[in-house]
């Protein structure tokens, strides 16, 4: 049995939106109660959540138990990989994963069965690095097994985990997200969004 976690990135301050994008909501949740639930409804065993600007707020949206925890990134201004390395850093204190998945929770489409199908490609692809593929590009959700751990934990500035696939070209494979490309940025985004 592969003892798998999450990790849902969520510390951003929505600059551009000029509200926290974590709490918009969409067909009767809010982005990171989606987030959450996605997480919850597959078979992940442990759901992470980093919390960084707006804190406050937005912790009061989450429901903490035994497989839900949030941390909150103090340093969320030096970027995405400050996010990744805590949150990865706080889940191995409490748990052994064998893999874990990096999401945003910016992309609404984001549901149980494609997170399943990321862990089931793992198991039956046998490669450390499974990336979702949409728009001619590939990104979030992404599954790495835990010898890219020590990889992800020296991330610096605003990069995500996109340089570490693009390092290494033979271990990871794709699986299509079509609506992968859609993220909230921008009230025009969100506005598109629940039309």
């Amino acid at each position: 049995m592969l003892n798998s976690a999450i990790i849902i990135l969520a510390a951003g301050s929505s600059s551009r939106l000029g509200k926290p994008k974590q709490l918009l909501e969409y067909r009767g949740k809010t982005l990171i109660q989606h987030a959450i639930t996605s997480s919850e409804n597959a078979n992940i065993d442990k759901v992470i959540v980093v919390l960084g600007a707006n804190h406050d707020l937005i912790s009061k949206d989450i429901r903490v138990g035994e497989r839900i925890k949030y941390v909150v990134n103090y340093a969320w201004h030096e970027g995405m990989s400050s996010s990744i390395k805590l949150g990865l850093t706080f889940l191995q204190k409490i748990f052994r994963p064998d893999c874990v998945i990096l999401a945003v929770c910016d992309q609404p489409f984001i549901n149980s069965s494609l997170l399943n199908d990321l862990i089931q490609t793992h198991i039956d692809s046998k490669k450390p690095i499974i990336a979702c593929s949409y728009e001619n590009t590939i990104g979030t959700p992404v599954l790495f097994d835990k010898t890219f751990f020590p990889v992800l934990i020296k991330l610096q500035g605003d990069h995500g985990a996109k340089k570490i696939i693009m390092q290494h070209p033979g271990e990871f494979v794709t699986i299509p997200f079509p609506p992968g490309d859609i993220d909230i940025d921008t009230k025009e985004q969100y506005d598109a969004l629940i039309k």
